[in-house]
């Protein structure tokens, strides 16, 4: 075990945190008080960009990277020769509110290798969030991640104080979980996330003040470790959205960081990553089913987006002309997102729209126009439209997710903290 100062084991644990992609804007809302030490706003308070673009506003870090389990697709599987450090719980607080102090962060990312037990390290990182919030007094955003097989007193415990939890299922099957993670079972995975899934409802319902887990809970899954098809992916994100409530899932493509014959040669493409989160949106936002976006045993085409796709397949559907479609339909429509289709049907409320008139609502025409009439008039592609022709259309047609999705986390949060604390 690496017995370096804080500051040297803090390098080790950010490091090793970087993996994890599920760090988005908050969604907990909780204004300062007298006596305590900050507080949360829903969108996030970002302030500081990373090289690729990040934007940082959580201190993102592990409590410690010294595992037992030997996950193989993980870099901090118990078998790598790599530096191993551990942070106290009352460091890890002392950490969180020096930085917060020095304006560095808006709150704390605090997920966790498995050191001993499982119970042992959710007992420890509930202690570190149990010092800032009961002893610091800070109100700052603190999402926490959740370990399998731990007692769900703690957990329960745990969820009190964060404002968000997460528990990775990581890989889409049970199958894969055999093979690739062992120590790990779905059981162990969907059990904590019940708990979470009624304890969130519950605060829900009853309104009340200080209710844990404001911001519900997340989960993550790594594409390409194992070869489920994309529809098997989409398919499991929409049953975890319907039957446990779940705020995001995240995807993160395979990075080959371990040799094993067991797994992929060759990295995920970031573009696979990039169509199921377009995926991901069209099941969130746009009302799709995950059987409208793709068969189960099929995969998400590389060079198109998913809506794109959907709308190329269902040709008797189009043109739409865009002063009586449905508002469901104009969601459908590629080159028009969730605000854009909100402008159109307010718009319209006030009379016939022009082709004129889109622009200034700022619809991406160079989609749209081969999918809609306006006024009963065609604007777009004289002859057939083909997937040939939408791959060229290369303007977005959904509601981008942020950057946090789609870069690798390959900067440190240390890094932009110029190594002095």
């Amino acid at each position: 075990m690496f017995e370096g100062s804080v500051d040297e084991r803090v390098k080790i644990l950010a490091n090793g945190a970087k993996y994890d992609v599920s760090c988005s804007s908050s969604g907990a809302d909780r204004k300062g008080a007298k006596g305590l030490l900050g507080s949360a706003a829903a969108g996030g308070i970002c302030h500081s960009f990373a090289a690729d673009g990040r934007c940082i506003s959580l201190l993102k870090i592990l409590l410690t990277n010294n595992c037992v389990y030997d996950c193989l697709y993980c870099a901090n599987r118990r078998s790598n020769d790599v530096p191993r450090a551990t942070l106290t719980p009352r460091e890890l607080a002392n950490l969180t509110i020096d930085l917060y102090r020095r304006n560095y962060i808006e709150g704390l990312f605090l997920s966790s290798a498995v050191e001993h037990s499982p119970d042992c390290t959710m007992e420890r990182m509930y202690e570190a969030v149990r010092i800032l919030r009961k002893e610091y007094g800070f109100g700052g955003y603190i999402h926490l991640k959740c370990i399998p097989h731990a007692d769900p007193t703690l957990v329960k415990r745990a969820a009190e104080l964060a404002d968000r939890m997460s528990v990775n299922i990581e890989l889409p099957n049970e199958q894969g979980l055999k093979l690739l993670a062992p120590a790990k079972t779905k059981p162990a995975i969907l059990l904590p996330m019940r708990q979470l899934s009624d304890i969130y409802l519950d605060g829900k319902e009853t309104k009340r003040r200080g209710a844990p887990l404001p911001a519900g809970q997340t989960t993550q899954l790594i594409v390409g470790a194992t070869p489920d098809p994309d529809g098997q992916i989409v398919k499991l994100s929409e049953a975890l959205y319907r039957s446990y409530g779940l705020k995001r899932v995240y995807y993160s493509a395979y990075m080959n960081l371990n040799t094993s014959s067991l797994l992929p040669v060759l990295p995920t493409p970031l573009i696979r990553e990039h169509r199921l989160y377009q995926a991901d949106w069209l099941l969130r936002f746009y009302g799709f089913s995950a059987s409208e976006i793709l068969p189960e045993n099929a995969n998400l085409d590389l060079s198109l987006d998913p809506k794109a796709a959907w709308a190329l397949q269902h040709p008797e559907l189009f043109p739409l002309e865009v002063n009586t479609a449905p508002y469901e339909m104009l969601l459908r429509t590629p080159g028009v997102g969730v605000r854009g289709a909100w402008k159109i049907r307010e718009a319209r409320r006030h009379g016939n729209l022009g082709y004129d008139d889109l622009k200034r609502l700022r619809i991406v025409l160079k989609r749209a126009r081969h999918f809609i009439t306006v006024g009963g008039k065609f604007y777009g592609h004289s002859g057939e439209i083909t997937r040939e022709v939408m791959t060229h259309l290369d303007a977005p047609d959904v509601v981008q997710p942020s950057l946090l999705e789609y870069n690798r986390n390959r900067e440190l949060t240390y890094s932009l903290i110029t190594g002095e604390f």
